[in-house]
C-alpha cells in the first residue's frame, strides 16, 4: 500500500480563509494531493491522500504557519486514493453542532491519552475508582460500523442532534466518568465542552479519536471497523480498509 492518508484539525480563529484557501488550493495541488480541506472561523479540518513526500511536504508547509505548528496527524495506508479530487472549502464551523458559544480554542477539556484508556477498559473504573462511561457522539450510519463494548449511542443522524438528546440523560453520568469519542477527535472534543458546560462533572474525550486508539492499542475493546469518510467506507483496526481495497 503506497497512498498515505492524513486526517488532524486544529481549533484556531481563522481571519484569512480566502487567501487560505487559495494558497492550501495551489500548494495541494502542486503536490497532487487529493481530499478535502475544511476551513471555517473556529478552524481546520484536513483529510488528505497522496505520496509519503506529498504528505510530509503538505504537512510542513501548514506547521510552517504558527497558528499550525502543533498538528498531529493521524495516517492509514491505502492502495489508491481514497479521494476522487482536491476541495478546499469554506464553512462556518469544522464541524456542525449549532452551539456558537462552543469555542474550543478558549479551552480543551481534558483528553484521556488512547494507552490510559485502554487500561481503564481493562479494568472497568478509572484511577480513581469510578466506573468508565464510553459515549459514541458519531451518527447512527457510522456506530453501525463499529464501536466499544457497551458505548452509549444516541442514534442520531447528524451531530447537531447531538446537545438536545444529551441533555436529556445528563443524570445518567452522575458519579461515573465519561469518556466521549468520535473518528479522529474534533467531535468529541466539542461534546467534552458542552457536557462541562451543562455540569458532567467528570468528562475526558479520547485524544485522537477512534483513529489514534487503533493506533496505538490495536483495537482493544473496539468491536467492529471504523467508518471514515471517503471511499475506504471503514477501515479495520490495523487501519487497512476494510476490504482491503478502495471502494469504489
Amino acid at each position: 500500500m503506497s497512498v498515505v492518508n492524513i486526517s488532524c484539525y486544529k481549533f484556531v480563529s481563522l481571519a484569512d480563509r480566502e487567501a487560505l484557501r487559495a494558497d492550501l488550493s495551489a500548494r495541494c495541488l502542486e503536490l497532487n494531493l487529493k481530499g478535502t480541506v475544511l476551513l471555517a472561523p473556529e478552524g481546520i479540518n484536513v483529510f488528505l491522500a497522496g505520496s509519503r513526500e506529498a504528505v510530509d511536504a503538505i504537512v510542513a508547509y501548514l506547521r510552517a504557519d504558527p497558528r499550525f505548528a502543533d498538528l498531529a496527524p493521524k495516517e492509514s495506508l491505502s492502495a489508491e486514493p481514497p479521494f476522487k479530487r482536491m476541495r478546499v472549502r469554506l464553512k462556518k464551523e469544522i464541524i456542525t453542532m449549532k452551539h456558537p458559544l462552543i469555542r474550543p480554542e478558549a479551552g480543551r477539556a481534558p483528553s484521556v491519552a488512547a494507552a490510559t484508556l485502554k487500561k481503564w477498559l481493562d479494568r472497568g473504573t478509572d484511577d480513581a475508582g469510578r466506573p468508565v462511561v464510553m459515549l459514541d457522539t458519531r451518527n447512527d450510519y457510522e456506530v453501525a460500523a463499529g464501536t466499544f463494548e457497551n458505548a452509549v449511542e444516541y442514534n442520531i443522524g447528524v451531530f447537531s442532534e447531538f446537545p438536545p438528546q444529551l441533555d436529556k440523560h445528563r443524570d445518567d453520568y452522575v458519579g461515573k466518568t465519561v469518556v466521549s469519542f468520535c473518528t479522529g477527535g474534533i467531535r468529541c472534543e466539542k461534546a467534552a465542552i458542552h457536557m462541562r458546560a451543562i455540569g458532567i462533572e467528570h468528562v475526558y474525550q479520547l485524544e485522537g479519536g477512534i483513529l489514534k486508539y487503533f493506533e496505538e492499542t490495536g483495537g482493544a475493546h473496539y468491536r467492529g471497523d471504523c467508518f471514515v469518510f471517503d471511499e475506504r467506507e471503514a477501515v479495520s483496526a490495523d487501519l487497512h480498509p476494510k476490504s482491503g481495497r478502495v471502494h469504489r
